[in-house]
């Protein structure tokens, strides 16, 4: 599958503005949508990607730093370990890309050895203060502009700790906690046309790095 990188570039940039705030506080307020809620859509489990991974997101370690360092040399122009989120819960109205301490760490290797330069060694207290962040870019043909996202697991429902809507999509800071792969989760995207729903398994959440 090709991947197009810029929804992840974009995400990538609106993660350090997030680093630079001084206060961690929502600013959408969640708004119903006017159309209805279709069949939930099911994530298909990504690719295993080299090194494997089956840990799932979680704060940064010297082994997921490592881990992502290498990751990031394995040079392939689309590294499935890179670019495991690569058509996340596909649908008309949205582009979702993830953004995680360990894919920090494992883009910027990459973006050097893609280029044919030395890998460098990311800085680790720099990753150690992301968190997962979900960037939505809306796809050019769909009038679903973006109105509030949210993540549903036992029956309760996670709301972002921080929200920065921009131009129909937005970009969207959660803790670790929300993509456990300790169970399954459904992440909700409503929009004001429609409202859609994404299943994510714990076998999914699981091969997310």
């Amino acid at each position: 599958m090709d991947y197009d990188p810029a929804p992840m570039v974009r995400t990538r940039r609106l993660v350090f503005a997030l680093l630079t705030c001084t206060a961690m506080t929502s600013i959408l307020a969640p708004g119903p949508a006017d159309g209805q809620t279709g069949a939930p859509i099911k994530a298909a489990v990504p690719p295993a990607g080299k090194p494997p991974w089956s840990k799932g997101i979680q704060p940064l370690s010297r082994e997921s730093y490592y881990h992502a360092i290498e990751c990031g040399k394995s040079g392939e122009a689309q590294s499935p370990c890179v670019f495991y989120d690569a058509g996340l819960c596909k649908n008309d109205d949205y582009t979702l890309a993830l953004y995680s301490p360990y894919k920090q760490v494992a883009f910027e290797v990459w973006t050097a050895t893609s280029r044919k330069r030395e890998a460098p060694m990311p800085n680790y207290k720099a990753a150690q203060q992301t968190r997962v962040v979900l960037g939505v870019t809306p796809i050019r043909a769909a009038k679903n502009p973006l109105v509030s996202v949210a993540i549903k697991r036992g029956g309760k429902t996670i709301t972002p700790a921080v929200s920065m809507p921009d131009a129909g999509g937005g970009t969207f800071v959660f803790d670790f906690a929300a993509w456990a792969p300790t169970t399954g989760i459904t992440l909700e995207l409503t929009g004001k046309a429609r409202a859609l729903s994404c299943v994510l398994s714990p076998e999914v959440l699981a091969r997310f790095r």
